[in-house]
């Protein structure tokens, strides 16, 4: 799960790239200068992403929309959007990907006592919204945020699609942390999530991985690796063997779509 602004216009024909100088927060990670910068592939209307071989330090791709096809055939394919207030649309398929098998959840005893003493309740899908924009607030008031309104938008469309979900921390009736991501098949795909109070998001994200378990889901991507994330087990792997795990995850059942529920079990 990670820590915006308009797309580059879809006008080029497939196989066309765009120089990397382009990209504002790109020349801020990398040397990238007129000699050695690589060019990216930018996208069309057309909705499939370049071979992710092709990448450059993750990167894939440029432009397009956040449609909500544009973003299902992303995730699908091993891709996520992720980008700074300066750039175009930047489409990523990063070689090492972060993911949190189930089984291997580290629950630490502290944490245990915390859970066993009911201090929070965890509901899902009753504010998507309201989660996603304080992922968004607690990033801008650190180091800065890719949660735009446009990306907000974005996955607010995709949770009226039932595809997109919330896992809320609440405490004395308040909103105090919590996360969101996108479904598909039994695939979990992490985006953010936030914490006004502490251990707030990791109750949610151990939660989760419960809620996960029961219904025969594959390992939560968390796509970028943190410390935060480590310390509940995450690790990194090779994107050959994720896109193995995503294809097996992706095809093993129907999408449960809709609101999800702590008390209600999936259907499919």
């Amino acid at each position: 799960m990670r820590s915006a602004n308009h797309a580059l216009t879809p006008s080029c024909n497939k196989g066309h790239t765009i120089p990397l100088l382009a990209v504002p927060s790109i020349l801020n990670l990398y040397r990238v200068t007129e000699s050695n910068q690589p060019r990216i592939a930018l996208l069309t209307d057309d909705l499939s992403f370049p071979p992710l071989h092709e990448s450059w330090e993750g990167l894939l791709a440029v432009g397009g929309d956040l449609s909500e096809a544009r973003l299902i055939a992303a995730y699908e394919a091993g891709v996520f959007p992720w980008y700074g207030e300066e750039d175009p649309i930047l489409w990523w398929a990063p070689e090492k990907r972060s993911i949190l098998h189930l089984d291997e959840l580290n629950v630490s005893k502290s944490m245990r006592n915390i859970l066993n003493r009911g201090l929070f309740e965890i509901r899902m899908d009753t504010c998507f919204e309201q989660v996603v924009r304080a992922c968004g607030d607690i990033r801008r008031e650190g180091e800065g945020t890719w949660i735009s309104e446009e990306i907000t938008e974005a996955y607010v469309a995709l949770h009226r699609l039932g595809l997109a979900h919330s896992v809320e921390t609440w405490h004395n009736g308040e909103l105090v942390g919590g996360l969101y991501g996108i479904s598909i098949g039994r695939m979990f795909f992490g985006e953010s999530m936030f914490s006004l109070m502490n251990n707030a998001s990791k109750v949610a994200f151990i939660h989760l991985v419960q809620w996960a378990k029961k219904r025969g889901f594959g390992p939560i991507d968390c796509q970028v690796q943190n410390p935060h994330l480590a310390t509940l087990g995450a690790r990194e792997i090779e994107r050959t063997h994720y896109m193995e795990i995503l294809d097996i995850y992706l095809k093993k059942h129907a999408t449960i779509k809709g609101t999800w529920s702590p008390e209600i079990d999936p259907i499919g």
